[in-house]
C-alpha cells in the first residue's frame, strides 16, 4: 500500500503540475526503490487523473461531448488536430523514447530543460488570445516533446500557449482537454495488452490496491489541476521552473 500510495501521490501531483509527472515516477523508482508495480497499476494511475480532468472540466466536456454550436465542433476538431504530432512522434521513435525511461541522467537534463522553459515564461507578457488552430498545432508540437521523461507536458503546452499570447485560463483548460483523448487511448492500449497476456505481469497488484491507487490520484489530481489554474491567474507559474532546475541537477549529482 506504501508503494501504490508514493506513486498515486507522485502521478496526481506531477501529471498536472509543471514538473513532469514520469520524470519524477522514474527519480522515486531510483533514489527511494519504488518500483511500478505491473502494467495494470501504471494505467489505472492515468486513468485517475484522467478522472481528475473530467471532473473539473465537466461542463466543457459535456457541451463538446454533445455539440450544439459551431464553436463546439471547431473546438473538438482542434483537440483532434492537436494530438496528431504526439502520436506521429511516439510511433516514430518508441524505442528510443522507451529507452530514456532507463537512464536517469537523461531525466535530470530533461527536468533542467523543462525548467528554462517554464522559467522563461515569466518574461512573456500576458495575453488575452482564443486558442486558435496554429496555437493548438503548436500546442500539440509541445506536447509531443513531454513524452519524453523529465519533459513536462503541462510546462510545454501551457509555455508554448503563453507564447502565443493565449489567456491563461484558455490554455489550461485546452492542454489538459488535448490530453485527454491520449491518455485514454494510450490507456485502452495498455489494459488490451494487459488482458490478452497469457501470464500476469510479475510484480502486479491486486485490483483493490489498484482501485485504490487509481483514487488517490484522481483526488491528488484535482487539486493539483485546480492549484495550477490559480497559479496561472497570478504570476507564480515560473516558480515551478526554479523548482525542474533544482530537481534536475540534483537528480544529476545525485544518480
Amino acid at each position: 500500500m506504501l508503494e501504490v500510495t508514493i506513486l498515486a501521490l507522485l502521478q496526481g501531483v506531477a501529471e498536472f503540475l509543471p514538473i513532469s509527472s514520469s520524470g519524477h515516477l522514474v527519480i522515486a523508482q531510483n533514489v527511494l526503490g519504488v518500483n511500478e508495480s505491473g502494467m495494470r497499476l501504471d494505467v489505472f494511475l492515468h486513468l485517475g487523473t484522467l478522472v481528475a480532468i473530467v471532473v473539473y472540466y465537466w461542463r466543457t466536456i459535456l457541451h463538446l461531448a454533445v455539440p450544439r454550436r459551431k464553436e463546439d465542433l471547431v473546438y473538438v476538431a482542434k483537440i483532434i488536430i492537436s494530438a496528431l504530432p504526439a502520436v506521429l512522434f511516439y510511433f516514430s521513435f518508441r524505442g528510443w523514447i522507451d529507452s530514456l525511461f532507463e537512464n536517469a541522467k537523461m531525466v535530470g537534463a530533461l527536468l533542467m530543460f523543462t525548467g528554462a522553459v517554464v522559467l522563461g515564461t515569466r518574461y512573456l507578457p500576458r495575453g488575452g488570445r482564443d486558442v486558435s488552430f496554429l496555437r493548438a498545432i503548436m500546442m500539440g508540437a509541445a506536447q509531443a516533446i513531454a513524452l519524453l521523461p523529465g519533459v513536462s507536458r503541462s510546462g510545454m503546452t501551457i509555455a508554448s500557449a503563453r507564447a502565443g499570447r493565449v489567456d491563461a485560463a484558455k490554455a489550461a483548460e485546452f492542454s489538459f482537454l488535448m490530453s485527454a483523448p491520449l491518455i485514454a487511448g494510450a490507456s485502452l492500449l495498455e489494459l488490451v495488452k494487459s488482458f490478452s497476456s497469457a501470464t500476469p505481469a510479475q510484480g502486479a497488484i491486486g485490483w483493490p490496491l489498484t482501485l485504490y491507487g487509481a483514487a488517490v490520484a484522481a483526488v491528488t489530481g484535482y487539486f493539483s489541476l485546480a492549484l495550477l489554474v490559480k497559479t496561472l491567474r497570478g504570476k507564480g507559474f515560473w516558480l515551478f521552473g526554479a523548482y525542474c532546475l533544482a530537481a534536475g541537477l540534483l537528480t544529476l549529482i545525485m544518480l
